[in-house]
């Protein structure tokens, strides 16, 4: 029996997009989705309980951080992260490969792993493929992913074609070792495909990965800071190379008009800190674009975020209380901005499902954009 299981259920005859099912050992959740980001174990500033009511079915969390704080062996200890946070639901890991390259300035990649350091306190660090799987096996979530690098963009055709061969030898190790623990049974490993802005590189990424039969497959290094132009052709021309019947996972993307663009190039599954990491400095997105709420402008506004949202924060508080909560560091206002961004991305998804259902996604997108104020071919804010 598979860890995790995908189930079509139908394709966009307006679009191409597909709508689907994921099964996981703590339930299923449904495609196309987004992935709210607890890094340390926590969606900042929700409970799980405001998790559930603005309508999230997975989230994820970070294997580098939980690693170093408070070390996986005590998630381990307590019984999984499932029960540490106490969310009962699917969790998705990443690998840490990201932070390794993101965060640390001193690091040595080798074919065994990487040396780094700690970017906290600065002691000596080393992970390696076999390393990460240990670590999400203590953390026990129910899709962890590879260890891999992420190259930066833009980067040298030669430096990322070996970078994806060494990634795909470690991939190969992880789930070696993967599978020899006999967590495969309970947990679904997913690799990376990776090459840059080079379709031939992609290409081989995929294929050889493809070839070792993951129970899912992400697309990395991207939304890395490459325009989306180059964001989108390497999804036209990676999707299509993954297997219809497993999951597809879009890394790192989570602003409105490359949710939509993504789930039409075939991707089932988002990921990004953007709603609430802007939620924190009093920027939210509404049906009519972006309100940044601590304006001067807001001051005596006295209406909802968003006139057409029913989430709590708009049910219950005006644009004028919130900016005052922003303005005066009040906690509850990094809250509510938080759930209503949250409520909003993961409402766009249920629509987006609800157009794919009645074969209309790219009759949607128009009426989004031109709603939210993107231009439709050239979006250039989310």
């Amino acid at each position: 029996m598979a860890a995790i299981t995908y189930e079509h259920i139908k394709t966009c005859k307006q679009s191409g997009a597909r709508l689907g099912k994921v099964h996981t050992p703590h339930g299923t959740f449904e495609t196309p989705i987004f992935m709210p980001v607890g890094t340390l174990a926590t969606v900042k500033t929700m409970s799980p309980e405001e998790l559930l009511q603005v309508g999230s079915q997975i989230i994820l969390s970070n294997t580098y951080h939980l690693w170093l704080r408070p070390g996986s062996d005590i998630i381990k200890e307590a019984g999984g992260l499932h029960k540490f946070m106490n969310w009962d639901h699917p969790i998705l890991t990443d690998s840490g490969g990201f932070q390794v390259f993101s965060l640390s300035d001193m690091r040595k990649i080798e074919e065994e792993g990487v040396h780094f350091r700690h970017h906290l306190n600065g002691s000596k660090l080393f992970l390696s493929p076999e390393k990460a799987m240990d670590i999400q096996h203590d953390l026990g979530s129910d899709i962890m992913m590879s260890f891999d690098e992420c190259p930066p963009f833009p980067a040298e055709y030669d430096y990322v074609k070996q970078s994806i061969e060494r990634t795909t030898r470690w991939a190969h190790r992880g789930l070696e070792h993967h599978i020899k623990s006999g967590h495969d049974k309970h947990q679904a490993l997913f690799g990376i495909v990776q090459g840059g802005e080079y379709e031939a590189l992609r290409t081989q990424s995929a294929k050889e990965l493809v070839a070792m039969d993951f129970s899912g497959y992400s697309i990395g290094g991207l939304s890395v800071g490459e325009p989306k132009d180059i964001m989108y052709r390497m999804l036209e021309h990676t999707t299509p190379l993954l297997p219809f019947h497993k999951p597809r996972y879009l890394m790192g993307v989570g602003s409105p008009d490359a949710l939509i663009e993504g789930v039409i190039r075939g991707i089932d599954m988002f990921d990004c800190v953007l709603p609430t990491r802007i939620a924190r400095n009093g920027t939210t997105m509404t049906s009519n674009g972006r309100v940044v709420v601590k304006k001067e402008q807001y001051a005596r506004d006295f209406t909802p975020l968003d006139e057409s949202c029913d989430c709590y924060t708009c049910k219950n508080y005006t644009k004028a209380y919130l900016r005052h909560l922003i303005k005066t560091d009040e906690i509850l206002g990094l809250r509510l901005t938080s759930i209503h961004n949250l409520y909003f991305l993961l409402k766009l998804m249920e629509n987006v499902r609800q157009a794919i259902r009645e074969d209309r996604l790219l009759d949607f997108k128009e009426e989004f954009f031109e709603q939210y104020g993107l231009n439709v071919e050239n979006p250039k804010n989310f």
